[in-house]
């Protein structure tokens, strides 16, 4: 019979919903990693299955040195490889590897490359790359964690007497002064950058510290080396000519932080990379 009213329908039995269907990932499912600290972002976000190919100098975390297949270095990468891993999205970082990202381009794929210089950049950068992976609340929640830890570092160093001076070198030869983010972080420390002027220059040609005795004359309390993954000789720094005078040289404080804890500009340098060079300038203050 035709229904006519509404009571016809109350009295019928409703058909049960089907039961929902599973919600599907979101944004690219196969993504190379050119550089280290996507790399550990994703990780850190539980998107490591995203993950298809990363750069062989990628050591945080350790297990994806293990799982994921090494498809590039810094300045270049084996194209045919890439192509061959079907992504659809390669993410790197910075002006450096402009040359790197035309091949990839050339080559048919997506390419997004990053080029953040600063603290607030890198957050912006980790929020800009868990959007893509549709991670915003997992990011969010680490990276409210991070903010609080620098908030407490700022205000345990803010009760010393009074701040090192710290001059950190990226390089060796040429000497190469701290980029933004770290100089930034030293601030945090609480260290006193002693080439700040030369910290907003976001390339390196432009970092390099040209007189060899400026430093000396700059009186750093800390030296901390970064060698881009060369090994920190500090014996080879306190003998260079006319460093003997240098306070560092002369207490001996002079020390390395591993380039892929503090060079990465990612979750690394805010966390590990931050906590030693607090640990530096608190030492520094402990003994004043």
């Amino acid at each position: 019979m035709p229904r006519c009213c509404s009571a016809c329908l109350d009295n019928e039995p409703m058909n049960p919903l089907p039961p929902a269907a599973p919600a599907m990932p979101t944004g690219p499912q196969r993504i190379v990693c050119l550089t280290e600290e996507t790399t550990e972002w994703l990780y850190l976000l539980g998107e490591e299955a995203r993950i298809v190919g990363i750069s062989g100098y990628t050591v945080r975390p350790r297990r994806a040195r293990q799982e994921k297949p090494k498809v590039s270095a810094f300045l270049d990468g084996r194209i045919e490889q890439i192509v061959a891993l079907e992504p659809d999205l390669v993410i790197g970082f910075s002006d450096m590897q402009a040359a790197l990202a035309d091949k990839l381009i050339r080559a048919g794929l997506n390419v997004f490359i990053t080029n953040q210089r600063s603290v607030a950049q890198i957050f912006a950068t980790m929020r800009l790359v868990a959007g893509l992976v549709g991670a915003h609340a997992r990011a969010e929640a680490w990276i409210t964690q991070c903010q609080a830890e620098h908030v407490r570092v700022a205000a345990a160093a803010a009760a010393w007497p009074r701040r090192p001076r710290v001059y950190f070198e990226e390089w060796d030869e040429p000497m190469i002064s701290a980029i933004q983010w770290v100089s930034e972080l030293l601030a945090v420390a609480g260290g006193d950058d002693v080439f700040p002027e030369l910290a907003t220059q976001s390339l390196g040609k432009h970092r390099v510290v040209a007189d060899a005795l400026e430093p000396v004359r700059r009186a750093p309390d800390i030296v901390i080396g970064s060698w881009c993954g060369k090994k920190f000789r500090p014996e080879k720094l306190g003998a260079r000519e006319g460093w003997a005078s240098m306070p560092a040289v002369m207490n001996q404080r002079l020390h390395e932080i591993k380039s892929c804890d503090i060079l990465q500009p990612g979750p690394a340098a805010l966390t590990d990379g931050l906590a030693q060079l607090h640990s530096h300038c608190a030492a520094w203050a402990a003994a004043q």
